[in-house]
This record gives structure tokens, C-alpha cells and sequence, in this order.
């Protein structure tokens, strides 16, 4: 499978969202791969694609703390994008292999690029139960087979097939300010701290550093001629089309 690689400036939101999904139509139409790696123009809460939001979450409350909220397409809990650094890997699933198998590996794209950057990064053990369906932040704790450092949550993931192809996004912390969706949602306990690429690194790497180490780790063990994608007229058409699902509150607040 040939793999493409993407770093995007800034984005809102429902922009962020739209071009991934766009990336997921690609990868059903190519056969092709691509590894994107993002941040968004301003904190943005987003909610998983099932998640309970409605009820929980005040969007009111959000809108004073200067806080945007988008539904993503992917599963998974809230979380904040702001001190943090985004993938995604969109696939065809017939070559990406099953759910289990996909994000095996794409987790040892994942720890190979954050081990080169320094960090001890592990796969999360299994755990005796699986955890729930909830309204509680994603990195509240770990998930079996999510990454950690000393136990701690590093990055979290969520994954959504559609049209023959896969989109994975995870989220990489760069600092810990995760108990603001946990305040946002009128919680009086916070939660545990996350682990973080500064406390780890003992730094704040930028946003190129980390996708270089994660694309040499793509040219490394997937594809030796990985090549940069260039967004072309096509893929911004689709982005623009399917934004409209990601700014309607019909979808963001459905649940």
C-alpha cells in the first residue's frame, strides 16, 4: 500500500473534520494511504461520534470560555484540542486489515515516532473489562492497546469505517489540560493527570518535529517512497461539501 504524508496549518474544527473525512473518501477511491498530522486554530472540544453530549455539556458555558465544540466521525470520549497535536490515517480496509489488526499498526507507526522523538512510550496491558460507553473525558484512563508512558495516558484513538476505508484519529498531548472538559461538564473531580509529550521530553517539541519523526517511521517500516500530499482542487471540493455536517448542530448536539 502506498502511503502519502500531510501536516496542515491551523484549521477550525468542522474544517479539520470535513478534510479527514475527505481523506477517508480518497483512500476508498486511490487505494491508497495517508497520514495527517494537524492542529486547530483555536481549543476546540470534540465529542465522539456516539458520545452523550447533550445534557452534559454546556454549549453556553463553552462559548464564554472561549471554547469551540465539534462532533467527530471517529468513536471514542471528549477531549481538548489545544495543548495537544492531532493524527489521522485514512486507508482502504481491505488492506488496513481488521479493527484489531489496523490499529496494531498503526500503534507501532505511533510508538516507532515517539520513541524517536525520546519518548518511553508503551502500549496499554488489556484489561480485565473493557472500558463503557460514557461521557467521561478520553483521557480519563487508559484503554487496552492505547499508549502510555509510566501508566499514563499519552495518546488516545478512536476509529470509523465507511465506503470501503478506515479513518483513525488520535490525539498526542503536548501538555495536560484535559480537566477543563471534565470542569466543562460541571465534574467536581478531575481526573488524573495525563501524561505528556513536555513532561516527558523534558520540552515542547513543535508540530514539524513531531511529524517528522512519525513519517521517517512510515518511510521505515510501510513505505520506502512515501510521498507528500499535495491538496489539490478535488479534495478541497470535498472538504467544503462535507463541512456543512460538522458546523450543523443537528449533528454536533444529536446526542
Amino acid at each position: 500500500m502506498h502511503w502519502s504524508l500531510l501536516v496542515t496549518p491551523p484549521l477550525t474544527g468542522a474544517e479539520n473534520m470535513a478534510l479527514d473525512e475527505a481523506l477517508l473518501e480518497r483512500a476508498s477511491a486511490s487505494g491508497s494511504a495517508v497520514l495527517r498530522v494537524y492542529t486547530w486554530s483555536k481549543p476546540t472540544i470534540s465529542f465522539g461520534r456516539n458520545q452523550t453530549a447533550r445534557g452534559t455539556y454546556d454549549p453556553g458555558r463553552a462559548r464564554e470560555c472561549g471554547i469551540a465544540v465539534v462532533r467527530r466521525p471517529t468513536g471514542g470520549r471528549s477531549l481538548l484540542h489545544h495543548r495537544e497535536i492531532t493524527y489521522s490515517v485514512t486507508a482502504p480496509a481491505t488492506v488496513a486489515g481488521s479493527l484489531r489488526e489496523s490499529y496494531e499498526r498503526i500503534n507501532r507507526l505511533l510508538v516507532g515516532g515517539l520513541r524517536r522523538l525520546g519518548v518511553s512510550v508503551e502500549v496499554a496491558a488489556p484489561r480485565e473489562r473493557s472500558l463503557p460507553p460514557s461521557a467521561a473525558p478520553c483521557f480519563e484512563r487508559p484503554a487496552a492497546g492505547e499508549l502510555v508512558v509510566d501508566g499514563r495516558k499519552l495518546v488516545g484513538s478512536a476509529q470509523w469505517r465507511d465506503q470501503g476505508a478506515m479513518l483513525q484519529h488520535g490525539s498526542i498531548l503536548v501538555e495536560d489540560d484535559q480537566p477543563l472538559v471534565s470542569s466543562l461538564a460541571g465534574d467536581v473531580a478531575l481526573p488524573p493527570p495525563a501524561a505528556t509529550l513536555a513532561a516527558a521530553l523534558g520540552r515542547t517539541p513543535s508540530v514539524d518535529e513531531v511529524a517528522g519523526a512519525l513519517f521517517d517511521t512510515v518511510r521505515e517500516i510501510e513505505c520506502v517512497d512515501a510521498d507528500t500530499l499535495q491538496i489539490d482542487s478535488a479534495l478541497e471540493s470535498a472538504q467544503a461539501r462535507l463541512a456543512a455536517r460538522y458546523v450543523d448542530d443537528c449533528w454536533t448536539w444529536r446526542r
